[in-house]
């Protein structure tokens, strides 16, 4: 079982080109030039108040970056470093965990000073992926100090893992749409017995993950790398860990991208009725481009679930694809425009009778090697947001839902609809919101950027973050474009909207539109 807010790097899932800004007015005006942000800060740090002087003045040992289980060593210009974070910012004088952080220096003279980076999940590690983002940000990397790290609680950042490999294997063959009793009882004891495994193999690190411990994290390793100020490229859900972050700490905003936005305004049911929408949006763009009808084509797929659901589809090796399986690898190449091929093979040999390609996508999405070990991503996933939503619908709860489900879509309703009880079900440790807070009055414009055709994260969710983050603060920029994501995808314009924006401070216009 795993939700979808997650980030395909552009690296990895090329979008459109796609060229040409549109404002809403004169180009020639002086507002559509856009305003300028404050210039970057030159003091050595603001200040870390309240923590001790071990946590406060700590400086970190640079050193060679080793292998993860996510990626290989990186080259010699990245260096790796630890921080020490509390484990309860309530009691910072309390113990202590660390974070596993990776930089690259500014390859220019310029300097501005440190961008930080979060690519999503949440769950996501930034060490293994930063180095391979850097070719989207290599603009970016002339002026500013390239920097991401494993949130805490994901990978060497004191990386939860709730099962073995063996138990997620055998996890795979529970139905996540439960159509009797018996698969409904199947389902919600695997979830439970899921949260039990994260409370019996994490301890007190459970209730410290939150995205708000995030933040606060975020804004020590500010003090700790020398910038005045905060400048931070998030992605998907880390645009949530920006807004958080912003509303913690607006007088320390320097420059905020946020790409593929989450919606603040949505509770746990919220956002999975948003997933659902914004993937059936991206099928129905992908049937129109293979000349199908989208509501045929729905059905079509839908029809295959269920056939796959009542017996799983034969593959190469000893492993059979499950409908739950089949449903992960149907959403991976919606990510990306570029991936649509991708989905029409692997859809054409499962009406055939073989599962082989809709199982590597699945595989290719839940992190899975050929020798059958899994990464912890979907692990912290779930032990983070769990702890964030305090919304957990009872099993009851969802059935009413469904019908509302399946109306937004034929493909995904029934699973997102499920997973409103399903993903936190008799979870060991409340959640801490209904929605989170990204109010932000007094601090610098951020740039918000959604993109019309984006699966996982629906561009509305874009227009009410501005929103929320207040008046002169959130600055929205649209791209009427396909995927997960706009910064790296193909539009010179998102891209050099946003340049200029974390380069020079130009804050484009609000309401821009990259078409």
């Amino acid at each position: 079982m795993s939700r979808f807010v997650r980030w395909t790097a552009p690296a990895v899932a090329a979008g459109l080109l796609v060229a040409g800004c549109a404002g809403s007015s004169d180009d020639s005006s002086d507002d559509s030039k856009g305003t300028s942000a404050p210039p970057p800060a030159e003091s050595s740090g603001g200040s870390a108040s309240g923590l001790p002087s071990s946590l406060a003045n700590q400086k970190l040992d640079w050193g060679d970056c080793e292998a993860t289980d996510d990626a290989p060593a990186p080259g010699d210009e990245w260096r790796c470093a630890t921080l020490k974070v509390p484990l309860d910012w309530a009691k910072p004088e309390g113990g202590t965990i660390d974070l596993a952080l990776i930089r690259s220096e500014a390859s220019g003279d310029d300097r501005i000073g440190s961008m930080l980076f979060n690519f999503g999940g949440p769950g996501s590690s930034g060490v293994s992926t930063l180095p391979a983002y850097a070719s989207t940000a290599s603009m970016l990397h002339e002026r500013y100090d390239l920097v991401s790290w494993d949130p805490r609680g994901v990978g060497a950042s004191e990386g939860i893992r709730c099962r073995s490999d063996r138990e997620i294997q055998a996890a795979e063959a529970v139905d996540v749409s439960p159509d009797t009793s018996a698969e409904e009882t199947a389902y919600f004891r695997d979830a439970a017995d899921f949260g039990q495994g994260c409370e019996a193999s994490t301890g007190k690190l459970l209730a410290h993950v939150s995205t708000a411990d995030t933040a606060r994290d975020m804004d020590l390793m500010r003090h700790v790398l020398g910038d005045a100020k905060t400048h931070y490229f998030g992605i998907s859900y880390g645009t949530e860990l920006g807004g958080v972050y912003a509303h913690l700490f607006p007088e320390n905003v320097g420059r905020l991208v946020l790409d593929a936005v989450v919606d603040p305004s949505a509770d746990a049911v919220g956002h999975a009725k948003n997933q659902t929408l914004g993937f059936q949006r991206a099928l129905n763009d992908y049937l129109k481009s293979t000349g199908q009808n989208p509501e045929q084509g729905s059905r079509k797929i839908a029809d295959l679930l269920r056939r796959i659901d009542a017996e799983p589809l034969a593959t190469s090796g000893d492993r059979k694809l499950t409908q739950s399986l089949a449903f992960t690898g149907i959403v991976l190449p919606l990510y990306s425009k570029s991936s649509w091929p991708t989905l029409t093979a692997a859809l054409e040999s499962a009406e055939q009778g073989d599962g082989s390609a809709l199982l590597a996508l699945a595989d290719s999405y839940n992190e899975r090697d050929e020798a059958g070990r899994y990464t912890t991503t979907t692990h912290s996933q779930r032990v983070i947001s769990c702890l964030d939503d305090k919304q957990r619908p009872t099993p009851e709860e969802a059935k009413k839902l469904l019908p509302e489900f399946e109306k937004i879509s034929p493909v995904f309703g029934q699973f997102l609809g499920w997973d409103t009880a399903g993903w936190c079900h008799e979870w060991p440790v409340a959640g801490q919101f209904d929605t989170p807070e990204v109010s932000a009055p007094g601090a610098a414009p951020i740039l918000v950027v959604g993109n019309t055709g984006d699966p996982a994260t629906p561009y509305e969710g874009a227009r009410r973050m501005a929103d929320e983050l207040g008046k002169g603060v959130g600055v929205m920029l649209t791209w009427k474009g396909e995927g997960h994501g706009a910064y790296g995808s193909g539009s010179d314009c998102v891209d050099s909207t946003i340049n200029a924006y974390a380069l020079d401070g130009t804050v484009p216009k609000d309401g821009e539109v990259c078409s």
